[in-house]
């Protein structure tokens, strides 16, 4: 089927516009960027379609990349029925945020008249390996695009690299990814000592013979790479940090594709922990821990793309919860329902964002619905469907992760549905801060965006309106992930709809009914909200227990004393000894003809009484 033309297109539309992009005009840009995308996903159609039901996985061999012995590493390529999920997903909302960065990026020039073909080139690079990450037949080759995607997003975050809160937040990011990178390589390396190899069929075949322990341990350790990329605690601080992108880099990276990589690496190791019970839970306390954790700073945050950016630390946190309590299938359709509406959300944040020519302050916002009013409409699309209001699509997947969670542990569930609450809270505090009330900024010419940004607003809304009807993807992944979820519990799904219900009425009273209520009651909390609105100085305190003393030691410790001391002190020594010598001998080259004639005759009665003294040896 020619798996590799899936992500060859995006690469060739990344080579074209970053050898040639300069030249051209934008129209042409335009055409490789978003046509090697479009291309991209009507390739995984014809694919999917071509392969039929998928009973079994369709592996593509093109060559051997490492060979030791028994041990062998092909450069391999594999389709299954999770990998259409993640394939379609990647594609389509990549597709749509493509086509919407048109007109997003129409003005950008950036440093040097290179912004706008450079985004492209970036995004399209990022394209290429996402789809490398979601079809690699082995770890090795899953972890080439797990780097790449990092690499993208590093470059991504940090495109306004003339501002230096951009090129910080751009090295945040890449440096909490290394330390769960580190996890995940150390993971490799112990797959490798426990199974011999690195394919996914044979590891996951061999996994229920090996010993739990190690399948334990393997498990740990993926986990820590799958908390770096899907920002679950305690390396979520990165993602927050990365809205310092464009917004077309926040909705395709960091809600619809990159983020939920860690999810699908273990969803897709779900054989191993299937054996590694303890591994598992801990996947489903950390799930839950972010979900409630991220939530609880997304109440007081103003920055409406920090709103979002921490309601998808939430999000993720349910998916690691629908894996953790043994419901892939949940979590995975989470993740697919979640790529609708949260991509919906920053692109229409986005939108405001535009209306109010760069304004981020919902402080600065209010009474947006009747001067943008398609952004509204489809916003509010995306609003009820993270508040797993029912029939939308969020309710679908969010209720069967916490029904399966209820099973798994009953205290889960409940901290679950109170999240649900405080979601519901948070995303409608957005909407009604930024559409509701009087207008409080300082522009007075709002304006809506053009078609091609409302466009693909429109298509994520009916997705996010019907996707949970349209797309089944529990009964999908029956094959691979037999429904191990609980039963339809009604009082359950009545309480967590209940709890959504509650925070959107919460929010509707204290930002719509009575406006002055939010701010009497953060003066009557205030060191509550002080807290909640600092993050938990979670950032402080790892700046004063890790960053700080890690760069003041290797200033001491690897810069005086290992660089300076020793690697300079060797250097420098060696080269003052040579000058010492030298400064000796040149004496000898002093220009006097009297100096060389007794230096001559000094040199031959050295000789004579050399060889006298050799003859008198013998």
């Amino acid at each position: 089927m020619q798996l590799w033309l899936i992500p060859l297109l995006p690469f060739a539309g990344f080579l074209i516009n970053g050898l040639f992009g300069r030249r051209f005009s934008k129209g042409v840009v335009n055409v490789f960027a978003i046509g090697s995308v479009v291309l991209s996903f009507a390739w995984v159609l014809k694919t999917i379609l071509g392969l039929g039901d998928l009973t079994s996985a369709h592996v593509e061999h093109y060559f051997t990349w490492i060979q030791s012995g028994t041990f062998n590493i092909g450069c391999d390529f594999a389709v299954d029925r999770l990998t259409a999920v993640m394939l379609l997903v990647v594609t389509g909302v990549g597709s749509l945020i493509h086509i919407y960065a048109i007109g997003y990026m129409a003005h950008e020039h950036g440093p040097h008249h290179g912004g706008y073909y450079r985004f492209f080139a970036y995004l399209n690079l990022f394209m290429f390996f996402m789809l490398v990450l979601v079809l690699g037949a082995n770890f090795l080759v899953l972890f080439v695009g797990w780097e790449g995607v990092g690499l993208c997003s590093y470059l991504l975050i940090g495109f306004y690299f003339d501002k230096k809160f951009a090129t910080d937040a751009g090295n945040k990011a890449f440096i909490v990814n290394r330390i769960g990178d580190f996890g995940f390589a150390l993971a490799m390396f112990y797959i490798v000592k426990t199974f011999g190899s690195l394919d996914f069929a044979t590891v996951f075949q061999k996994a229920p013979t090996a010993p739990e322990s190690a399948l334990t341990l393997i498990g740990l350790l993926l986990m820590v790479g799958a908390a770096g990329k899907s920002a679950q605690i305690p390396l979520y601080v990165w993602l927050p940090d990365a809205m310092a992108g464009p917004t077309p880099v926040s909705a395709l990276i960091h809600a619809a594709t990159m983020v939920t990589a860690g999810v699908y690496m273990t969803a897709r190791s779900f054989a191993i922990y299937s054996h590694a019970p303890a591994a598992l839970d801990v996947i489903a306390i950390i799930g839950v821990a972010t979900a409630f954790f991220a939530a609880t700073i997304g109440i007081a945050q103003n920055d409406i793309k920090k709103v979002f950016a921490y309601s998808t630390v939430s999000q993720l946190g349910y998916m690691f919860l629908g894996v953790g309590s043994h419901a892939v299938s949940a979590g995975i359709y989470h993740l697919v329902t979640h790529a609708f509406f949260k991509a919906l959300l920053f692109l229409g944040s986005g939108s405001v964002i535009h209306a109010l020519s760069g304004e981020q302050d919902l402080r600065q916002m209010g009474g947006l619905r009747s001067k943008i009013p398609w952004t509204f409409w489809t916003m509010m699309c995306a609003a009820v469907a993270i508040s797993g209001i029912p029939p939308f699509a969020g309710f679908f997947s969010k209720d069967a992760i916490l029904v399966a969670a209820y099973a798994h542990a009953p205290w889960m569930y409940w901290l679950g549905t109170l999240t649900a609450g405080i979601t519901a809270f948070y995303v409608f505090r957005a909407m009604f801060m930024a559409f509701f009330g009087d207008y409080r900024g300082h522009e007075h010419h709002p304006h809506e965006s053009p078609p091609v940004m409302m466009i693909p607003l429109v298509i994520l809304a009916a997705l996010s309106l019907a996707g949970g009807y349209l797309f089944k993807v529990p009964q999908f992944l029956a094959p691979m992930f037999p429904l191990a979820e609980a039963p339809e519990n009604f009082t359950l799904v009545a309480v967590s709809v209940g709890a959504g219900v509650a925070g959107i009425l919460l929010a509707y009273v204290m930002y719509v009914a009575q406006p002055g209520m939010a701010d009497s009651l953060a003066s009557g909390m205030k060191g509550l909200y002080t807290l909640v609105y600092n993050k938990y100085f979670v950032d402080e305190i790892y700046d004063a227990t890790v960053v700080n003393p890690l760069v003041g030691g290797s200033r001491i410790l690897l810069w005086r004393f290992a660089d300076v001391g020793i690697i300079d002190g060797i250097a420098n020594g060696i080269g003052s000894r040579a000058r010492d010598i030298g400064g000796i001998l040149r004496r000898l080259q002093s220009g006097n003809i009297r100096s060389y004639a007794a230096w001559v005759l000094f040199g031959g009665v050295l000789v004579i009484v050399a060889m006298g003294m050799a003859g008198g040896v013998r």
